[in-house]
């Protein structure tokens, strides 16, 4: 099965660039470019990808409106590109329904990597935003005790479950660590999703920690 991307970056040499390193992937072609969020909105609606990389700094329409559209309207996955890793860049572009956040220094092989996982569900988000958005909890001391208690709807295996998608791991990781089948991933987070109420995997990393569940090194 082919991926489908649309690629969005004001900088013309950088969105060629991500466009020529994703195209000679064999199991990715990319389907348009764009230079702003509007005009990736419009391609969205054209083309219909299954991922869509937005730069987070454009004109017209910045990549957080662009994916909020584009996530609202379709089944699209929205993986954010920055050269910014600031923490309000993280929350308005989770809040947005981005499944992803890389930097803009992402390796080229880390970059295939992310359009693939995203595109089968995953979320991913790059190390380093991935530490300030939990210290960003933890230091905030969010709200645990209000949040705990859905906890209980779970079985042992899907706190499990859940306690390893806040460590940011993919289904193939989680069936490794638990030695179950994929299939078997896909209900536990099916169910997780389901229990509490939450929209995807990113939403589930944020309720591992602003839970308790899991700490920073857990």
């Amino acid at each position: 099965m082919t991926i489908r991307v649309v690629v969005a970056d004001d900088q013309e040499l950088v969105r060629s660039g991500f466009a020529m390193i994703l195209s000679a992937q064999p199991d990715i072609e990319v389907v348009a470019e764009a230079g702003d969020g509007a005009e990736a909105v419009t391609a969205v609606r054209r083309h219909a990808p299954d991922v869509v990389l937005l730069d987070i700094r454009m004109p017209r329409m910045d990549g957080i409106e662009a994916a909020r559209t584009i996530c609202a309207e379709s089944g699209c996955k929205a993986v954010m590109l920055t050269t910014f890793d600031q923490d309000d860049y993280v929350y308005e572009a989770l809040h947005a329904g981005a499944s992803g956040f890389l930097l803009k220094d992402v390796r080229r092989d880390d970059l295939v990597h992310a359009v693939r996982v995203v595109a089968a569900g995953d979320s991913l988000l790059a190390p380093s935003v991935a530490r300030r958005l939990v210290a960003d909890f933890t230091s905030r001391g969010q709200a645990a005790a209000t949040a705990a208690p859905a906890l209980g709807a779970l079985t042992a295996r899907e706190r499990e479950t859940l306690v390893l998608l806040g460590r940011g791991l993919s289904n193939a990781e989680i069936a490794a660590e638990l030695v179950v089948s994929e299939h078997t991933v896909k209900t536990h987070v099916s169910n997780v999703l389901s229990k509490l109420g939450l929209r995807d995997r990113i939403q589930a990393v944020i309720c591992a920690y602003e839970t308790g569940l899991i700490a920073p090194g857990g």
